[in-house]
């Protein structure tokens, strides 16, 4: 099998029509019905929802944690709601790499750095399998394409069998879609 993986020449939110359209008929190509999207602010989480209208693909947004930044949440509430009322999901789970000197343990960072090698999307795609995994909202084993961004808007995303956090070596990067060059 062949496929072609598109590598951008900057980072960011100049990037997410293209990563919509790439997504979605990566999606359907391999008929994945689930799209994991990490959307602080909710502009991609709403470029997705529209992309989306008539088909059969479900989106799992991962937003940031409450107080990850500041108190509450910058993901906007009425978004929420729309997205949630279009029968798809926002999830706000605890961002994994996130847990500095959890229980006297680096090794969440340590995984994030390696991870961040190939790039920031890259680590947060992983993330973002995980928390809907750990959520419930993705089965373990289950392929999804998972989409994340540099900053804002989307420039990453992958098909991946997704896993639970506790079973992190379980979780598999299947295919790159696109990402930009580092």
């Amino acid at each position: 099998m062949e496929e072609k993986i598109v590598y951008f020449e900057n980072q960011g939110e100049e990037n997410t029509q293209k990563v919509i359209e790439l997504t979605l008929q990566r999606a359907r190509d391999r008929k994945i019905k689930k799209i994991v999207v990490a959307s602080t602010r909710g502009g991609t989480a709403k470029a997705f929802l529209e992309a989306i209208k008539g088909t059969d693909i479900q989106i799992i947004v991962v937003p940031w944690q409450y107080g990850f930044k500041k108190e509450g949440n910058p993901f906007p509430s009425d978004l929420m709601e729309k997205i949630r009322a279009e029968k798809h999901v926002v999830h706000f789970g605890t961002m994994l790499f996130h847990t500095d000197g959890l229980y006297g343990n680096e090794v969440p960072q340590a995984l994030a750095n390696i991870l961040r090698i190939f790039g920031q999307g890259i680590k947060v795609v992983v993330e973002i399998i995980m928390m809907a995994c750990d959520g419930g909202w993705v089965s373990k084993g289950e392929k999804v394409v998972a989409v994340s961004g540099t900053h804002s808007g989307a420039d990453t995303a992958v098909v991946a069998t997704a896993s639970n956090s506790n079973r992190v070596n379980t979780l598999k990067i299947n295919e790159i879609i696109c990402k930009p060059i580092l």
